[in-house]
């Protein structure tokens, strides 16, 4: 079993890595295998609704990392993304990537496990908590829960080092994150998954 970690920061190694490496060494502990993306500071194309996608199931721009993930997250089990906060946000370029991750290919993602970490230096955590866990619910993905909300604290990657409460929670959701997938696993064969309906779509207009 694999876990695919996006690592939603311009830096390598800050502290958003700090917290994702503590969920994939958890993962790893339990013989979860991870491998790793990150967005770096190269500059993200934001979605422009052409629906080449549609015909594809990749998009259009292949400059900066969104298709790479795509093929990384059909090919995983599981989904971990993380995130610094900017003005109680997500960092704008990994929303910009994961709208294009997800429009028009998330049925290739269904029933993956899937969990959002944020770090902040203090406030913002759970608003951007809640935007990237949307991506999930769209997507029929189980999110994991851990023993509260998934962040941790710190300005650098020291900082978050001493958020001992921070990296309890990491890997609890790793460990959380282990338990689903050999659930998942242990199933197959024995309990089908869910039976989808053909999507119904109304946009609130009447005639």
């Amino acid at each position: 079993m694999k876990v695919f970690l996006l690592n939603g920061s311009p830096k390598k190694n800050g502290a958003t890595f700090t917290a994702l490496n503590e969920v994939a060494q958890q993962l790893e502990k339990n013989g979860i295998e991870t491998v790793w993306h990150h967005l770096g500071t190269r500059a993200v194309h934001g979605c422009i609704a052409c629906r080449k996608c549609f015909e594809t199931g990749y998009c259009v721009f292949d400059d900066d990392g969104a298709n790479e993930c795509v093929d990384l997250l059909k090919q995983s089990d599981g989904f971990v993304v993380g995130t610094p906060v900017y003005y109680a946000g997500p960092n704008g370029a990994l929303c910009a990537l994961l709208d294009r991750i997800f429009y028009a290919k998330s049925s290739a993602y269904a029933f993956k496990p899937a969990a959002a970490i944020v770090n902040c230096r203090r406030g913002g955590a759970s608003a951007s908590f809640d935007r990237l866990n949307k991506y999930f619910t769209i997507s029929r993905m189980p999110v994991v829960a851990s023993q509260y909300w998934n962040s941790t604290h710190g300005f650098t990657p020291d900082d978050v080092s001493k958020d001992l409460e921070g990296l309890q929670t990491m890997r609890t959701l790793a460990n959380n994150m282990t338990w689903l997938l050999k659930c998942i696993e242990y199933a197959k064969g024995t309990v089908p998954y869910p039976q989808i309906e053909q999507a119904v779509m109304t946009n609130f207009i009447s005639d």
